[in-house]
């Protein structure tokens, strides 16, 4: 049962279609809360997601609308309406905002906005960008991963390249590996950095913070190369020295540029996770995707899109003094 295809719903709030799952606890049970003794009986469901039902009145003891906490034991008569594990939805199509800024029929260049997860995921089941191209472009559910070809985080803006067709997906994919597809982002970044460089430093998996990626002892690293290149140098309002940076990757691993730049002890503005400040009216890392270029799967050659930044990010720029 979907949000846009939900059966009628009864005065007791029910879908009047579904069929609830009628328990009798088992003779010889010990008293015990309600939601652990549902997890005996019901194998396959997680007790959070247990408590969920629970907690919106899919759950029934005796007939009576059930609490988390509430104690049943032996004889009780249970009534359950089981619903879809969240992630058997992920791939729903939903109306979901996103600008498109060029598209093919091979491929569509998408501008993400900062704060729209790309593909759904623990935490973030609907409402993403995937769910956006699927409502969009129904034809992408013949592609795996409705053609998303690279990601960005949820607080990183711009431009994306998805797949219209499984031959184009492939080709795009091959570009990625091959480090022929061209991403170029800009970013602010604390502290004046005084000369461009690259920064060749494997990513993985923080030992200590789940969260985080890192380069100093990572778990399972993949290698990872950012080349930068300073732009400017300001001044943020009570926020010291910022530099914007154009940063080039020729590879694509989780938060590259936000963990390369910290580990040179430039860490992007309001990125916290990685020692960023919010300074300047910047209330998520300053990051954006402006320029991608790529071979067209459909042989019309090289391919060259840009976006401008969004409008949050251009609002702290002008908050900065810079150097001229």
């Amino acid at each position: 049962m979907s949000h846009t295809d939900a059966p009628a719903v009864d005065s007791a709030g029910f879908a009047a279609d579904d069929e609830p799952q009628c328990i009798t606890v088992p003779p010889g049970t010990r008293a015990d809360r309600l939601d652990k003794i549902l997890a005996t009986l019901l194998d396959g469901h997680s007790r959070s997601r247990l408590q969920g039902w629970i907690e919106a009145g899919w759950v029934h003891v005796n007939g009576a609308p059930a609490k988390v906490r509430q104690i049943v034991g032996a004889g009780d008569e249970l009534t359950v309406w089981e619903q879809p594990a969240p992630e058997s939805l992920a791939f729903t199509p939903e109306p979901v905002a996103f600008d498109v800024v060029d598209e093919s029929a091979d491929w569509i260049v998408v501008n993400k906005p900062a704060g729209l997860v790309t593909h759904p995921g623990a935490g973030n089941w609907h409402g993403t960008l995937l769910n956006g191209l699927l409502h969009r472009y129904p034809e992408l559910a013949r592609v795996a991963r409705a053609g998303i070809v690279h990601r960005l985080d949820k607080d990183t803006s711009g431009l994306m390249v998805v797949a219209r067709n499984e031959l184009a997906q492939t080709h795009l994919v091959r570009q990625l590996q091959a480090r022929s597809m061209g991403r170029e982002y800009i970013a602010l970044v604390h502290g004046w950095l005084a000369a461009s460089g690259k920064v060749d430093r494997p990513i993985g998996r923080d030992a200590r913070v789940p969260v985080r990626m890192s380069v100093e002892r990572p778990i399972a690293p993949k290698p990872a190369v950012t080349h930068y290149f300073p732009h400017r140098r300001g001044s943020a309002p009570e926020g010291g020295p910022v530099t914007e940076v154009v940063c080039r990757l020729e590879t694509g691993r989780t938060h590259q540029i936000r963990v390369h730049m910290a580990s040179l002890g430039h860490p992007l503005l309001a990125d916290t996770i990685y020692g960023g400040r919010e300074v300047a009216q910047a209330s998520r890392q300053m990051l954006h995707a402006r320029a991608l270029h790529f071979d067209d799967p459909g042989g019309r050659g090289e391919i060259r899109l840009q976006a401008h930044p969004p409008a949050d990010m251009c609002h702290t720029q002008e908050a900065i003094q810079w150097n001229t």
